[in-house]
């Protein structure tokens, strides 16, 4: 089991944010507050000109990260920045491209000089994976495999081969039956924890899918209130988080 899959709890709390959204700085603060709420993982966005997998309001956040002049290094100095206060397991996603411009070799040795545990890559792939985890293994960094609605063989075939977790993106109006098939799926396979991302915002979506899978990915209601507040959000963030964490644990 690997370092990221041993971070998984009890109904396991994966917060999300856009780095550089507003700035870099608000982006260290927001992080320790979502940690201070609760929150067992970490998930920082790499902003990219063109987030094919966002919805409207993760898109808007990567444009404002990326008129603020965010970077791939600005935000691996963020990361280091965070770790000489927290030790929270973190989580990196990112779009093949600036990984790719970066150098395979050179962003994952940096992954694990900065403490990331795990790197989703939206844009990857399955059977085309293999070049990049390659590197990321030689470095202790989990490739962490998507998992959406496919017929089960496939679904079953990425789970064997899968690291750290695997991320459920929910189809549109799923239930929580259907997630529970999908998991169920997965678990007889593998026993890698499953955590359902994408479109969980509210406290009823939180219970819904937390009942489901390992855990849940909170996203799109963190960046809606750092949209909102910008650089006055740290209170808001950490009150939402805080509501979401104990509507996962009841």
């Amino acid at each position: 089991m690997s370092k990221l899959s041993e971070a998984f709890k009890n109904k396991t709390l994966i917060g999300f944010l856009t780095a550089g959204d507003p700035d870099i700085e608000s982006s260290e603060r927001y992080v320790l507050e979502m940690v201070r709420a609760g929150v067992d993982i970490v998930e920082i966005e790499i902003p990219f000109s063109d987030p094919i997998m966002e919805g409207e309001i993760i898109q808007a956040s990567t444009l404002r990260a990326l008129n603020e002049g965010t970077t791939v290094e600005k935000v691996f100095n963020l990361i280091n920045s965070i770790r000489q206060k927290s030790d929270v397991p973190i989580v990196l996603l990112t779009y093949l491209n600036p990984a790719f411009n970066y150098i395979y070799e050179k962003f994952f040795e940096k992954c694990q000089k900065a403490g990331v545990q795990g790197v989703i890559i939206p844009d990857l792939p399955y059977e085309e994976k293999t070049e990049v985890e390659l590197v990321a293994i030689k470095y202790d960094v989990d490739i962490i495999c998507l998992v959406a609605n496919a017929p089960k063989e496939r679904v079953q075939k990425i789970a064997k081969s899968a690291k750290g977790f695997i991320y459920i993106v929910p189809p549109m109006g799923s239930k929580e039956e259907n997630i529970e098939d999908l998991v169920c799926s997965i678990k007889e396979v593998s026993d890698i924890p499953c955590a359902v991302g994408f479109g969980v915002s509210t406290l009823e979506q939180a219970k819904k899918y937390s009942n489901a899978a390992d855990g849940i990915v909170i996203g799109s209601g963190i960046v809606r209130i750092i949209a909102q507040y910008g650089k006055n959000a740290d209170l808001k963030i950490y009150e939402y988080v805080k509501s979401i964490k104990e509507a996962v644990k009841s």
